[in-house]
């Protein structure tokens, strides 16, 4: 016997967000990601061309390498505004269990790209570290490495914030990018400052494009590897398990939980779960628990978009079950 709920699935809507802050009111998630992300790419589009221009004119490498990373989260940027449409359709014929994944493969491929721009800045910083520089890096690569710090920092603190709110994972990975584009603009301005009070330390530019590089790749790995564990169907964690084991158990009737799995799909989490019961109930009774159990999951854990749930009958060798 199994009770199960399947929502169109069930996405999170972002709560209204005050217009004092600066945003207009948004009803619904795929808008909030639209609102945000769309800022995101007007700085970067404002930021890459200038970062390009300076870095050109300026003798700045690592200000160059900076202008790629730029370029590259707006290019991520438009992923995620094309990709919040379908993501946010709701489940179908064809894809029952909604369109969620494709956020992840959207956080992934981020991640990718990230990786790679990451990888071919640093070799072309390592290649080219005893190269002599006709002169040294200007004041004015100075200056827009610090705005860039300034200005992706305060796009990550924002995005971030409506990321979690919303759990977007593709929206969390682009927060990630927009941070990495913050801290790989630190060694950009601590560089361009070394050589400026020593003109022979020219190869302080390398070394601020290298460590741009290794910040790059780093951010990219924190959004792929998460990512990746999605789209293999690794369960949640330990912590949410237990506390979903203790939400079923207070259900009234139910005896015991085994056979629990989870797994991600998008923003959210999929459940299925054996609960054993009185073995004299009827079946009426049994479907009643079941859809309790279902009904308690959805509405008080907020990962969680879809249960469903098995009834099996209760006796003392079930205790000895695992419960996952």
């Amino acid at each position: 016997m199994g009770a199960s709920h399947t929502p169109s699935p069930r996405m999170p809507s972002a709560p209204p967000i005050s217009p004092a802050a600066g945003q207009p009111p948004v009803p619904d998630r795929e808008a909030t990601i639209q609102w945000v992300t769309w800022w995101g790419l007007a700085v970067n589009l404002a930021l890459s061309p200038t970062k390009l221009a300076i870095g050109f004119f300026a003798s700045s490498q690592a200000l160059v390498a900076d202008a790629v990373h730029s370029l590259s989260d707006a290019i991520t940027d438009v992923a995620v505004l094309v990709g919040a449409r379908y993501w946010s359709a709701p489940a179908d014929a064809d894809h029952p269990y909604g369109h969620g994944r494709i956020e992840t493969m959207i956080a992934s491929a981020i991640g990718v790209m990230l990786a790679g721009v990451g990888v071919g800045l640093g070799y072309r910083a390592l290649v080219t570290i005893e190269q002599h520089h006709a002169s040294v890096p200007g004041w004015s690569a100075f200056a827009v490495a610090s705005l860039s710090i300034v200005s992706k920092e305060a796009l990550y603190r924002w995005t971030t914030r409506v990321a979690w709110r919303i759990r977007s994972s593709a929206l969390i990975a682009n927060a990630w990018h927009h941070r990495s584009d913050a801290f790989s603009s630190v060694p950009v301005a601590l560089a361009v400052l070394g050589t400026r009070l020593h003109p022979s330390w020219t190869f302080l530019d390398h070394v601020g494009a290298i460590v741009v590089s290794l910040l790059i790749i780093r951010a990219a790995w924190r959004i792929v590897w998460p990512a990746l564990n999605q789209l293999v169907d690794a369960g949640t964690s330990r912590e949410t398990r237990d506390r979903l084991y203790t939400l079923v158990t207070q259900t009234p009737g139910v005896r015991s939980v085994h056979a629990m799995r989870t797994r991600h799909v998008g923003p959210g989490l999929q459940v299925d779960l054996h609960v054993l019961v009185n073995p004299d109930l009827t079946v009426r009774e049994g479907h009643r628990i079941a859809h309790a159990v279902t009904d308690r999951l959805l509405h008080e854990e907020p990962e969680v978009i879809d249960a469903l749930v098995h009834i099996e009958p209760y006796d003392q060798a079930d205790e000895t079950k695992p419960r996952t």
